[in-house]
């Protein structure tokens, strides 16, 4: 990958864990489930990375629908895994569901998705 996308996907990722992990007594304290975030956390970068690849691929072509329908059908898929890792912890964690930790999940989707959303836009700007 040319776009150093990688990278900057594995900078953040260590970043974000780096935080999660020197916060870990706080986040404890304030009743967040530590390894549910870093489980976010993971499946987040890789569903950054397959949504990318799925979006760049669609960039190659030479088909501009093309480009269009890939990044609607990474957007969708992303946030279908989303809600169904967010409805998998509801269920696992049933009676001790924090609140905290769904919406730290979803700043994680937010964060993530600015980030894909960034890259694909510099790498447009770069094919003109």
């Amino acid at each position: 990958m040319s776009d150093r996308f990688l990278i900057r996907l594995f900078s953040i990722f260590g970043v974000l864990n780096g935080l999660i992990i020197f916060f870990k007594p706080r986040l404890l304290d304030n009743g967040i489930h530590f390894y549910v975030l870093l489980a976010g956390n993971l499946a987040m970068a890789l569903i950054s990375l397959a949504s990318y690849l799925m979006s760049r691929k669609g960039l190659a072509s030479a088909n501009h629908n093309a480009f269009i329908r890939a990044v609607y059908g990474s957007t969708l898929s992303k946030l279908m895994l989303c809600v169904i890792g967010i409805a998998i912890y509801v269920l696992i964690y049933r009676p001790n569901v924090s609140k905290v930790t769904i919406f730290l999940l979803l700043f994680l989707y937010l964060l993530y998705t600015v980030f894909e959303t960034w890259s694909l836009f510099r790498l447009t700007r770069l094919k003109k």
